[in-house]
């Protein structure tokens, strides 16, 4: 059996689609076989990525994957669809590499049932950069010996969910490394007088306050800030180019295959 790895791209025509179709491309341990994205559906791959493209219609359906002979999905699409498409790669035994934002506990448990009774696996990561997963470990071993955290997260101005999917469970990390070290809640927020609703963040698990802000020019950035008395700890991981987040894309596209059922996040395909 060929160790190149058959994948297919659904979304193929969005910003992140077209960045992963181009990576795996250019990875020689891997083949790009087909291209999904219903409002694109017809166009020449070679039109939208450029460079050595193959000749590949970009199809409307699923049921492209199955003709291309793809064993791996990579989707980035928006959460409605995602929630169709996770039931559809179960049943077909398409292994799926999801970076689609916007999915919730509940839609990872349908997830978790899906895959557990298929041949195929899944992973399903808020973010894919490097980077971000180090920040939010890092975030982890911060947390039980500070006095208080709150998370910015910034982000292009396309972005259609907020607080976005990396900070929610940034923040999930640090509540949970907080109950695990015995730490105690965080302070209750001493804000009594609010001059414009929202001004202090929506409230995430363990009551972290979470900021979101929109602009053109961004990409996906995260400050985590920590305060004790007398100091603060600042951690910031930006991405400046969708490329960043490739190397994580590709690297769970080469570990799906080996870790049966659902994996949430790339933590453990990085050991840590």
């Amino acid at each position: 059996m060929s160790s190149v790895i058959p994948v297919a791209v659904v979304g193929a025509g969005g910003r992140m689609g077209q960045e992963c179709c181009r990576a795996v491309l250019a990875d020689p341990g891997t083949e790009l076989v087909a291209a999904v994205d219903a409002s694109r559906a017809g166009a020449d791959l070679r039109q939208m990525v450029g460079g050595d493209a193959p000749d590949i219609e970009v199809a409307g359906t699923l049921e492209a994957l199955e003709e291309a002979g793809a064993r791996v999905a990579i989707e980035f699409t928006v959460a409605d669809a995602t929630r169709q498409h996770l039931a559809w790669y179960a049943a077909h035994g398409v292994h799926a590499v999801i970076g689609t934002t916007g999915l919730d506990t509940q839609d990872l448990a349908e997830a978790r049932r899906l895959f557990t009774s298929s041949t195929a696996n899944a992973i399903v990561a808020a973010n894919f950069a490097i980077g971000a997963v180090l920040l939010m470990r890092f975030s982890e071993l911060a947390a039980p010996f500070m006095e208080g955290v709150e998370i910015i997260e910034l982000h292009h101005d396309a972005k259609a969910d907020a607080p976005s999917g990396t900070a929610l469970r940034t923040a999930e990390r640090i509540a949970g490394a907080r109950s695990n070290a015995g730490s105690g809640r965080w302070p209750a927020d001493p804000t009594t007088d609010l001059l414009l609703d929202g001004a202090r963040g929506g409230a995430g698990p363990d009551g972290i306050r979470l900021h979101s802000v929109r602009l053109p020019g961004l990409v996906a950035h995260q400050e985590v800030i920590f305060g004790a008395s007398g100091q603060s700890l600042t951690l910031r991981h930006d991405s400046y180019d969708r490329r960043s987040f490739m190397p994580g894309v590709l690297l769970a596209v080469r570990a799906v295959a080996g870790r049966p059922g659902l994996t949430v996040g790339l933590e453990a395909l990085l050991g840590l």
